[in-house]
């Protein structure tokens, strides 16, 4: 039940871009496209769940053992950038349309701050490692979930009769907006 709960928690009642505005960034950047952000969620979802697994043991067997434990964000942000430079080399070689596509926006999952939100939230949750990796993976998922519905409305948009003036990002941002606010819904605010 407790991975229920965390998975459906992350994924709709926490989205960690629509909830807590972690990665908006990526987020209204890379979704023009259906499957550009099809592309960028997957790759955030390798990098976030596998960065979350790395810093969690590097976390509770390097930095807390030996008194370290401010260093936590410069070692976590250098661990991310190690991990999407291996994403990026990998899609190099894989699917370079993918690449080339992702264009400057890969580099950025460095910056993503949602990457390192999750890394850091599990340290703070006080995650074990198996929860703190169910919690990144539901995180990723809610990342691309909201990406990819994102990407579909701004797709069904450039079809429509939109005014002029709000055109482009204009409409996309009252769009993120509304989306976030069915969000926030689940949570169950009366």
């Amino acid at each position: 039940m407790e991975f229920f709960i965390i998975i459906i928690g992350s994924i709709f009642v926490s989205n960690i871009v629509l909830t807590q505005f972690l990665g908006i960034c990526p987020f209204v950047g890379v979704s023009g496209k259906l499957s550009t952000s099809i592309g960028m969620g997957g790759a955030v979802v390798f990098v976030l769940t596998l960065s979350t697994l790395v810093t969690w043991i590097i976390q509770y067997y390097i930095l807390n053992p030996f008194g370290l434990a401010f260093m936590q964000t410069i070692v976590f942000i250098l661990v991310i950038a190690a991990l999407v430079q291996m994403v990026e080399i990998m899609l190099k070689k894989v699917s370079p349309s993918l690449y080339s596509a992702l264009g400057v926006f890969l580099p950025l999952i460095t910056t993503n701050c949602a990457v390192l939100g999750v890394a850091i939230l599990t340290i703070q949750k006080d995650f074990d490692l198996i929860h703190g990796v169910v919690y990144a993976i539901s995180n990723a998922i809610g990342f691309t979930l909201a990406m990819v519905i994102f990407a579909g409305i701004r797709e069904h948009l450039d079809l429509m009769e939109v005014p002029k003036g709000m055109k482009g990002v204009p409409i996309a941002l009252i769009v993120a907006g509304i989306l976030a606010l069915s969000f926030m819904g689940f949570t169950g605010l009366v």
